[in-house]
């Protein structure tokens, strides 16, 4: 396992959304269909941890089933995840952080979050509220039209189950008003 300042590991582990990652390096968190890493070293003075987190998103195109995404729509995509992402850190209680740093591969991106954390409970608080704001940037970034797979594919189900929920604890079925 990844060696953690001490209380950065203690709140890690008692957090219930958090769980060693399999390859010992550092915690993933488990309520997201992404590949995401937590890791934290000592920080100077009173601070309990240096925290990095990275998230592992799909390119467009390949959340894409069965067909190609044209590179001028890819392109787009990828320019809007990242001026959306710069604003990361406004869900987060730490005002200590590099801005996010995110790189794009031929079938990956990857979002690096880089902060410190007075608190380890707070620093691990931020962590998941950071990886959740990535997913629900890279969620609102679903372009309608195409079929999409794996996590993406996850994504858009489990939002339309709970708008289907949604409109049922209304009293509307879905069908035409009335």
């Amino acid at each position: 396992m990844t060696d953690l300042p001490p209380p950065v590991a203690r709140a890690l582990e008692s957090h219930d959304a958090f769980a060693p990652r399999e390859d010992d390096a550092g915690y993933d968190l488990t309520t997201t269909g992404f590949e995401t890493t937590v890791t934290a070293d000592d920080a100077e003075g009173k601070r309990d941890g240096e925290f990095r987190v990275t998230v592992t998103l799909p390119t467009l195109d390949a959340a894409v089933a069965g067909e190609t995404v044209a590179p001028v729509v890819e392109d787009g995509w990828f320019e809007t995840l990242e001026r959306r992402l710069e604003d990361a850190f406004t869900v987060a209680h730490t005002s200590t952080h590099e801005d996010p740093t995110v790189d794009r591969g031929a079938e990956t991106v990857t979002v690096s979050l880089e902060y410190v954390a007075w608190d380890a409970a707070e620093g691990v608080a931020d962590s998941k509220a950071l990886v959740e704001y990535v997913e629900g940037t890279f969620a609102q970034g679903i372009i309608p039209g195409y079929e999409y797979r794996g996590a993406a594919a996850t994504l858009l189900e489990n939002a339309q189950g709970r708008g289907q929920q949604a409109a049922e604890d209304d009293g509307n079925s879905g069908g035409m008003p009335m």
